[in-house]
């Protein structure tokens, strides 16, 4: 009887996790575990990219979509794959900073937010 209640117990435990996971991911949480609202605690301080020559622009990157630090870090390492840019991405203004030493096509930048998972509301200088 005992082995019989803690089955039903473990049962309920996983059915509310799975529940939970669902109704998140429902919500738009990008990670499990993080809420919509953008408290995610798992980030991790990434090193900033250094660039070659000096940096003769910025453009700023309006981004929809992040939710947490998994997303910040997402858009950071996509952004900080072009050749000639650095990135630094900001939660809670929902945008990206980026310097380049070279001249950079809005569309490949549109493009990298895209490929990771996010939508580009605009660019501007």
């Amino acid at each position: 009887m005992t082995n019989v209640i803690i089955i039903i117990i473990l049962l309920l435990l996983v059915g509310g996790a799975v529940r939970y996971m669902i109704k998140a991911k429902k919500n738009g949480a990008r990670c499990i575990g993080c809420s919509a609202s953008g408290c995610c605690s798992a980030g991790k301080k990434t090193a900033e990219k250094k660039l070659e020559a000096p940096v003769i622009g910025r453009k700023t990157i309006q981004i929809s979509g992040m939710h947490c630090a998994h997303c910040v870090d997402s858009v950071t390492e996509s952004l900080n794959q072009i050749e000639g840019v650095r990135a630094r991405v900001n939660l809670s203004k929902g945008c990206a900073e980026v310097f380049y030493d070279r001249e950079i096509q809005e569309d490949v930048l549109r493009r990298a937010v895209e490929k990771a998972g996010f939508s580009v509301v605009s660019i501007h200088a």
